[in-house]
């Protein structure tokens, strides 16, 4: 099974599309993953580039759905949420990565947005995975489940770093738990979080070797579980961001996020064992 790394485009924000483009494939990226913001990426220099390189190469382009914080109603909200879906689904990515309702909606609203949402990827046939985050109906692993239960063929998006937040722990009394998890995982964000935030300075100090150790071994599970279903690739975003998830030092951040991105890749191709 083949795995492809892909570029975030968190902490990029200034550059331009089709320039993201070349400086992610340079650094050695075969796809990037975009929360797509209007203007830029609507010119031809960066779709013309992007279907191009999908369409010789394979590749990879994850869109993000990643929607502004407002004061609205359930309803308002899945308004605005197809209204995002079905403009990402316009650029034709492989898929959709999902931020997908709020951690205080009831269960039935949650229910409503995933509902929602299914039919929009089986509209456009652009498949929608939801990403484990906080703040989201996902926030909370055993939280979770009950969807799992509602919508058995859900797809996941794993960022286990927001799970060791929430939980304040590395997640050692939840195994049982997670192996009911993994199976729904379609896409990994590879970012190390500890017991007191979603993400730590450098995920290879020393000082973090437990939680780096955790993180993969459940990423390397996933793959397994992936490759035995026969599916021919799977991605990986590298997804350390920026201030304010980057701690500081002062006023500066104490690393480069995209160049422990880098780093995070080039360990990974040299460590997992699948």
């Amino acid at each position: 099974m083949k795995i492809q790394y892909c570029a975030t485009y968190w902490g990029c924000e200034g550059m331009a599309g089709d320039h993201f483009l070349d400086v992610a494939r340079e650094a050695g990226y075969e796809g990037v993953e975009i929360n797509l913001p209007s203007g830029d990426f609507d010119r031809p220099d960066f779709r013309d580039k992007l279907e191009t390189w999908r369409e010789h190469d394979g590749f990879a382009f994850v869109a993000q759905q990643v929607l502004a914080g407002r004061r609205e109603l359930p309803s308002e909200y899945i308004t605005r949420m197809k209204e995002r879906l079905e403009r990402l689904a316009a650029f034709r990515p492989d898929f959709t990565n999902s931020h997908t309702g709020k951690d205080f909606f009831s269960f039935d609203d949650n229910c409503r947005a995933i509902e929602a949402a299914e039919t929009v990827a089986v509209k456009t046939g652009i498949p929608v995975y939801h990403e484990i985050h906080r703040g989201r109906f996902t926030f909370h692993l055993l939280g979770l489940l009950p969807y799992l239960e509602k919508f058995p063929e859900m797809k996941l998006t794993a960022d286990f770093s927001h799970w060791c937040c929430v939980s304040e722990s590395l997640l050692d009394d939840q195994q049982e738990a997670l192996s009911r998890i993994f199976p729904h995982v379609r896409h990994l964000h590879a970012r190390v979080g500890f017991p007191e935030g979603p993400q730590v300075g450098d995920p290879f100090a020393s000082a973090f070797e437990d939680a780096l150790s955790a993180h993969v071994s459940w990423w390397e599970d996933i793959i397994r579980q992936r490759k035995a279903a026969g599916d021919a690739t799977f991605t990986i975003t590298t997804e350390a961001g920026p201030e304010p998830y980057m701690p500081l030092d002062g006023n500066r951040p104490v690393a480069d996020n995209w160049e422990v991105n880098k780093r995070m890749m080039s360990f990974l191709k040299q460590t997992l064992s699948l």
